[in-house]
């Protein structure tokens, strides 16, 4: 659990532009470090590919459906994650990102067992991830939390599949 002082996991963001924005700031920062490892490496949002620059621009919308998690230490946001609209039995988890002032107190732990748990009360059996192989602590998290390796679904190279179950019989 979290070094709880002061950081909360809150859903779907609503409670005001501060959190829009602070979500938009983390949604950055994730995808220009991300395209950097890649050695793509951009200098802003713009650019971005199509899909990543919309999700930060309007995150809203790009993720529709789905759950957005953030959490917060007061009125910023130091970390979120994405947990897609169920099809056919399974969620997917996108967009863990911890701000890297915050990191080592817990709070990709606590974001990833809120997604678990929320996927656990929409009636999702399994939930799904991609994770690129450079990632290890990311890795090592997802395993902590019961995720496996699986056949890919997703053509990219250095792309790592997970899964596990969620519901009764699966241990958060």
């Amino acid at each position: 659990m979290t070094d709880q002082c002061d950081i909360v996991v809150v859903r779907r963001p609503g409670q005001g532009a501060f959190v829009e924005e602070g979500l938009a700031e983390l949604l950055t920062a994730y995808h220009l470090r991300t395209e950097a490892e890649k050695g793509e490496a951009v200098s802003d949002v713009s650019g971005l590919p199509e899909r990543y620059r919309a999700e930060v621009l309007g995150p809203r919308a790009a993720f529709g459906d789905g759950v957005v998690l953030v959490a917060l230490s007061g009125y910023t946001a130091v970390g979120c994650l994405v947990v897609t609209a169920p099809v056919s039995g399974r969620s997917e988890i996108k967009r863990l990102w911890t701000d890297p002032a915050f990191r080592g107190r817990g709070i990709a732990s606590d974001l990833l067992g809120a997604a678990l748990a929320h996927a656990g009360e929409s009636g999702v059996s399994t939930v799904r991830l991609s994770v690129w192989k450079w990632r290890s602590g990311a890795i090592a998290l997802y395993e902590r939390f019961g995720f496996t390796v699986t056949e890919s679904w997703d053509e990219r190279e250095q792309l790592v599949c997970m899964e596990r179950a969620v519901g009764a019989d699966a241990a958060v």
